[in-house]
C-alpha cells in the first residue's frame, strides 16, 4: 500500500507539472513534495484561473464522508438530496458519494485506510488523523495542497488571503494546506452550546433565570421539591462535546481538558484545584438528588424524554438541534412548556464567564482532502473549490433558490418548506436535504443561517447569552503536534483521560472520596502529564510562530 501510495504521489506532481490530467511519473517522494509545495513556497504554480461551470466533463470522481444525522434522517446518501443532485448539476461533476455506516465513522475510516486504492475524496476531522495531516501526508494517504490551491482554486484562495487568522488555522506549521475546510464565517457561529432552563417553571415558583451556581442549587433544589422532577438538571454526560465544557465546571474555572492559562501557556483542567471544587460542588448536588442520577449512562434521547416529559427542569446542550427539538416536543404536549437560555454560571454574581463552549472557526470536522489515489487531481480541486464561490456558498448555506429560499431585500430567506415543511419535518431535517449549512462541509458557513434556524426567540436569545464569555481567550487554537509527538501524546493521554474519566465519574457519585484528591492528581502526572504538556505547548509555539 505504501509503495502504491507513493507512486500516486508522483503522478500527481507530474500532473501539477505537466498542467494536464491523468499523466504519471517516476519522482521520488521529496521530488514530489518540492513540486506540491509542502514546505509553503509556491514553486512554479501558475496563478489560479476562474472555472467555467458547469465543467466540461465526463468523468465521475468518488467522494467519502459521514452521513450526517440531519441528512440521515430522511436520505440514504447524499446522492439522494436535493443539495447532492444540485450540487453535482452546477459543477457539471458526476459524484459517487460513498458512506460510512452511522455510528461507524472511525472505525470505518480506519479499515478505509488499510486500502490500497481510496476514494477520490475523503471528509473528515483530518486534524484528528494520527500523527495529524502531516502524517496522513508522509503516509501516502492525501496530497498537499498549496501548487494546488495555487492553480486550481482561486475561491479558497481568495477567501484565505482575505482571512489570515483563519488562512493560519488551515495549514501545517510548514505552511502546508492539506484540506479544504469547513470554516465557521462569523462569531455568532462559534458559541452555538450552552445551560437552558423551563422558564415557566421559575414563573410558578418566583424565581429568576439562575446566573451563578448558588442561584442555580436553589432553583434545582425547588424543581425537585415543588415540581417533583426526578433528575433536575440532566445532560448527555457521554458526549465529548458536552462534557469537555460542563458549564459549571468552568465557573470554578477549570474545564476537563486542555486549555491557556493567563499567560497564554497550555495546562490541564483535571488536575486544577478549581476542578476539585466543581466535582465537590457536583457531588453534592447529586447526593441531593439535583442531578439525574443515570448521568453516567444518559444517551441523547433519554436526556430529550426527561427535559421534555418534567422529569428534568434543566440541561445543556446544542441551541438547534437541542433545544428547538425539545421546545416543538414540549409544547405539543404543555402549551406552558417553555425553555429559555442561561448565562453561563459564575461563582460571583455580576462576573463575566470565564469559559464557555466556543469553536475555532475551523473546527476540523467537514474538511475534505484530495487522495493519492485520485487520477483527475485538477477536476477534484475545481469541484471542491466551487463551495467556496459566491454561487456555491449560496447552495450551500441556503440551497435550491425558489425552492429552498428566496431573495427578500436582498437577503437569502428560507421558504415555508424549510421552516413550515407542510409534512411535519423539523428545521433540522429539511436544512440537512437542501444545505450543509446544519452539518458541516468544504464551505464557509454563513451567520444569515442561524438566524432562520434558530426560529423560537429562546434559540435567537442564546446567540448574544452564550458567547458572553471570556472563552476566547483560553480554547487552544487548532495546534498540530508533529508525528512523533502525537504518537507520544496519544499513548500518554489515552491514559490519562481513561482514569480521568473514572474518577471523574467516582468523585460525582460518591463512590470515591476527595481525601483521595492528592492520589488522583499524582497518577496522573506518574502517567507523563509533564510531557503532554511539554509537547502541547511546543505544538503551539509552532503554530503561533506560522
Amino acid at each position: 500500500m505504501r509503495k502504491k501510495r507513493l507512486v500516486a504521489l508522483a503522478t500527481v506532481a507530474a500532473l501539477l507539472a505537466a498542467s494536464i490530467t491523468g499523466c504519471s511519473s517516476s519522482k521520488s517522494s521529496e521530488e514530489t513534495t518540492a513540486a506540491n509545495g509542502s514546505s509553503g513556497e509556491t514553486q512554479t504554480a501558475a496563478p489560479a484561473e476562474p472555472a467555467s461551470y458547469p465543467l466540461d466533463t465526463d468523468e465521475t470522481l468518488t467522494y467519502w464522508g459521514e452521513l450526517n444525522v440531519n441528512i440521515a434522517s430522511n436520505y440514504t446518501s447524499m446522492e439522494d438530496t436535493p443539495l447532492g443532485q444540485a450540487w453535482q448539476e452546477a459543477t457539471g461533476v458526476d459524484i459517487e458519494f460513498q458512506h460510512p455506516a452511522i455510528g461507524q465513522v472511525s472505525e470505518q475510516f480506519n479499515l478505509l485506510m488499510s486500502k490500497q486504492t481510496l476514494p477520490d475524496m475523503i471528509e473528515y476531522s483530518w486534524i484528528t488523523y494520527p500523527g495529524g495531516p502531516t502524517k496522513a501526508i508522509d503516509d501516502g494517504v492525501i496530497i498537499p495542497l498549496n501548487d494546488i490551491i495555487d492553480q486550481y482554486c482561486p475561491n479558497l484562495k481568495a477567501y484565505l488571503e482575505a482571512n489570515p487568522e483563519i488562512d493560519r488555522m488551515v495549514k501545517t506549521d510548514d505552511g502546508t494546506y492539506y484540506c479544504f475546510p469547513f470554516i465557521r464565517g462569523d462569531e455568532s457561529l462559534l458559541c452555538n452550546t450552552g445551560p437552558m432552563i423551563r422558564q415557566d417553571w421559575l414563573d410558578d415558583l418566583g424565581l429568576e433565570v439562575p446566573t451563578t451556581v448558588d442561584e442555580w442549587y436553589e432553583a434545582l433544589k425547588a424543581f425537585k421539591e415543588e415540581k417533583g422532577a426526578t433528575a433536575p438538571f440532566t445532560y448527555q454526560y457521554s458526549s465529548k462535546g458536552l462534557t469537555d465544557y460542563n458549564p459549571f465546571a468552568g465557573a470554578f474555572g477549570a474545564i476537563r481538558d486542555f486549555f491557556l492559562d493567563e499567560d497564554g501557556k497550555v495546562i490541564y483542567g483535571a488536575v486544577q484545584e478549581g476542578y476539585k471544587n466543581y466535582l465537590m460542588e457536583m457531588n453534592k448536588w447529586m447526593e441531593e438528588g439535583l442531578i439525574d442520577p443515570d448521568l453516567a449512562t444518559l444517551t441523547s434521547d433519554q436526556v430529550s424524554a426527561k427535559i421534555t416529559n418534567g422529569s428534568a427542569g434543566a440541561s445543556f446542550g446544542w441551541a438547534g438541534s437541542n433545544m428547538g427539538t425539545w421546545i416543538a416536543s414540549g409544547q405539543s404536549t404543555d402549551p406552558n412548556y417553555n425553555l429559555v437560555p442561561t448565562p453561563y454560571p459564575t461563582l460571583k454574581e455580576g462576573e463575566t464567564p470565564k469559559f464557555g463552549r466556543r469553536e475555532n472557526n475551523y473546527p476540523g470536522a467537514g474538511s475534505v482532502v484530495i487522495t493519492t489515489s485520485c487520477e483527475n487531481v485538477e477536476l477534484a480541486a475545481r469541484f471542491l473549490d466551487y463551495g467556496y464561490s459566491e454561487e456555491g456558498h449560496m447552495m450551500f448555506n441556503f440551497g435550491i433558490e425558489g425552492e429552498s429560499y428566496n431573495m427578500v431585500d436582498g437577503k437569502p430567506v428560507y421558504t415555508d418548506m424549510i421552516l413550515h415543511n407542510e409534512d411535519g419535518l423539523s428545521i433540522t431535517a429539511t436544512l440537512g436535504g437542501y444545505t450543509r449549512a446544519n452539518t458541516s462541509g468544504p464551505f464557509v458557513q454563513d451567520k444569515e443561517y442561524i438566524t432562520q434556524y434558530y426560529s423560537y426567540p429562546a434559540q435567537a436569545a442564546t446567540l448574544d447569552l452564550w458567547s458572553a464569555t471570556d472563552a476566547k481567550n483560553y480554547v487552544l487554537p487548532p495546534i498540530t503536534p508533529t508525528v512523533d509527538e502525537s504518537k507520544e501524546l496519544a499513548q500518554i493521554m489515552n491514559e490519562i483521560a481513561t482514569y480521568r474519566d473514572e474518577m471523574t465519574l467516582k468523585f460525582i457519585l460518591g463512590t470515591e472520596s476527595f481525601d483521595n484528591w492528592d492520589t488522583y492528581v499524582s497518577t496522573i502526572e506518574s502517567m507523563g502529564l509533564d510531557r503532554a504538556l511539554e509537547i502541547e505547548n511546543a505544538a503551539l509555539d509552532r503554530y503561533n510562530a506560522r
